[in-house]
């Protein structure tokens, strides 16, 4: 599509030059006959012949660069509009935790030598993360935590969508880091939650936090795309 707009815009804008470069032709080519002896009637209308075919060139250099331009805009909409899809796509995949992710943020150490820290700690510290507007999420660099990510306790510890972590914990979170500072060291906020547990709670903020975890793309069982 977009190779058939850029075809068109060419097109358009030779079919332009060639007629301006007619009407110069045409002006220069004029033989240089010597009207003297020819009735006055014949000139006039030999001038209204003259002036009738530059006006129908004129429209149709007109038509031509306003057909160019129409192109030209729709080239620039549509490019618009693909760059705003991508956009969009890019950040709907860095929600859904299926692509990895890169800014700022914070990096939460969790150090448990009282084993207090259970899944139900772990989740409260994931929704205050997301409550202070942490856009991606990952325990131990290996579990990337999503909306429909659950976190449950198991024999083998903490199960996250099914991936077993294991203290010490490290919560990568990006957003804005001091925000996410702050909403971690608040009263009864996530530092003061875990030591009350027995654990040992580091907050760093972070000028770059990259996170490569992914989240298992699941098919949706029920629902369908609204067509």
């Amino acid at each position: 599509m977009r190779d058939r707009r850029l075809v068109a815009q060419v097109v358009v804008a030779l079919l332009v030059g060639g007629l301006a470069f007619a009407v110069v032709m045409q002006t220069r080519d004029e033989p240089t006959e010597d009207y003297r002896n020819v009735r006055s009637e014949d000139l006039v209308e030999l001038l209204k012949s003259l002036d009738s075919a530059n006006q129908r060139l004129d429209r149709q250099i007109a038509e031509l660069t306003s057909t160019r331009n129409d192109l030209l805009d729709s080239t620039k909409r549509t490019q618009a509009a693909t760059d705003e899809a991508r956009q969009r796509a890019d950040a709907l995949a860095i929600l859904a935790g299926t692509v990895g992710a890169t800014g700022p943020g914070v990096t939460i150490s969790v150090t448990d030598p009282a084993a207090g820290v259970d899944a139900a700690a772990l989740l409260d510290a994931v929704e205050e993360l997301r409550n202070a507007g942490a856009e991606a999420i990952a325990i131990n660099g290996s579990a990337r935590v999503v909306g429909s990510t659950s976190i449950v306790d198991s024999d083998d510890g903490i199960r996250v969508d099914g991936r077993v972590v294991k203290a010490p914990y490290v919560i990568e979170a990006i957003g804005d880091a001091a925000t996410l500072a702050e909403a971690s060291r608040i009263i009864g906020g996530l530092v003061d939650t875990l030591e009350q547990r027995g654990a040992t709670v580091l907050v760093s903020e972070e000028k770059k936090v990259t996170i490569t975890a992914l989240a298992d793309a699941k098919e949706p069982e029920y629902a369908r795309a609204d067509s």
